[in-house]
């Protein structure tokens, strides 16, 4: 898991970091005299605070996964959402991911997928950043590990104020109290049901955990849709990634296909009100030229996701007089 969540931060930072830097303030605002935002006082965390939806991501995809065929081994989920001063809120989950790697004793994330929905998400406030992780342990062992410490205090110097959170996911069916909602015996541990969450922080240069009171908000779960289209995010992440880089204005979002849930990816172009349009369904890779709000299907015949738009970009620009 570390050499993924490694990868992962620090694909995320690179792009985070060229946004934030004060080189990068936008010259508009700097002519008009408004001042960059101070970098924030970053103190101990005394709380994390998680919004209802991801709460609820949290413990129904871990209830999900107990029942699946690969119950018994760990998974976990990346936590992304706003570092403020003494307090970090989770707004985000990405998954473990459908290619990800697992046992009895060991998960290691698909970073590929989770780099890109990091990217797709943050769409929505550019100021996300990756607060940490969720992994969950087989039997009742509710405190990370050592092996858990060697890989985390590696990490944890890339994070916003030097430290992470990191909630340790355990089931004991002994200890149900058949209640239909979540109790917290501890200040930094929610059960529901057989399943408990039980949350810790780790500065760089700790010795230990240390534990951390969560508390909860209302709010959504801004990547839950994406789990819905995890697969085909996974399957096309790199060429994705690649053109999200390339292209300046690409933006995804969730959309209702023809058998479920796809993953759209728009392209827009130099003429106002055009663009192209890639829908990812299953194993399916559709492409349309969208003028005035009317999609004309076209194909390339490609299924590598970037090279397609490229060619009708090829296309379009032969078109030209």
């Amino acid at each position: 898991m570390l050499q993924a969540l490694v990868s992962a931060a620090r694909r995320f930072f690179e792009d985070v970091n060229r946004s934030l830097t004060v080189d990068h303030w936008p010259q508009r605002e700097r002519r008009a005299g408004v001042v960059p935002p101070v970098a924030p006082d970053y103190q101990s965390l005394k709380r994390v605070v998680l919004t209802d939806g991801v709460g609820r991501t949290l413990f129904e995809e871990y209830a999900g996964h107990r029942l699946s065929a690969k119950g018994e081994d760990e998974t976990g989920w990346l936590l992304l959402g706003l570092r403020e001063e003494a307090q970090a809120v989770v707004l985000a989950t990405l998954p473990a991911g459908a290619e990800h790697d697992a046992g009895v004793g060991h998960v290691e994330f698909n970073s590929r997928g989770q780099a890109l929905a990091s990217r797709i998400v943050r769409q929505v406030d550019r100021r996300l950043t990756i607060l940490g992780v969720v992994h969950t342990h087989p039997g009742t062992l509710r405190h990370p590990s050592d092996g858990d410490y060697r890989g985390d205090s590696v990490w944890v110097g890339q994070l916003r104020g030097g430290e992470g959170i990191f909630g340790i996911g355990t089931a004991d069916t002994t200890r149900t109290n058949g209640t239909p909602f979540a109790r917290q015996p501890k200040p930094n541990v929610q059960c529901l049901g057989e399943l408990c969450l039980s949350w810790y922080a780790l500065r760089q240069g700790d010795r230990k955990y240390r534990p951390l009171p969560v508390e909860l908000t209302l709010g959504p779960d801004l990547a839950r849709p994406l789990h819905s289209v995890w697969p085909m995010l996974e399957a096309h992440a790199d060429r994705l990634d690649r053109l999200y880089r390339q292209q300046a204005r690409v933006t995804f979002e969730t959309v209702a296909g023809k058998r479920g849930p796809a993953l759209a990816v728009s392209i827009a172009l130099s003429e106002p009100g055009q663009n192209i349009r890639v829908l990812l369904e299953g194993k399916e890779v559709e492409y349309y030229l969208v003028r005035g709000g009317e999609p004309l299907r076209a194909d390339p015949h490609e299924e590598r996701v970037d090279r397609g738009v490229y060619l009708l970009l090829a296309e379009l620009a032969a078109q030209v007089d």
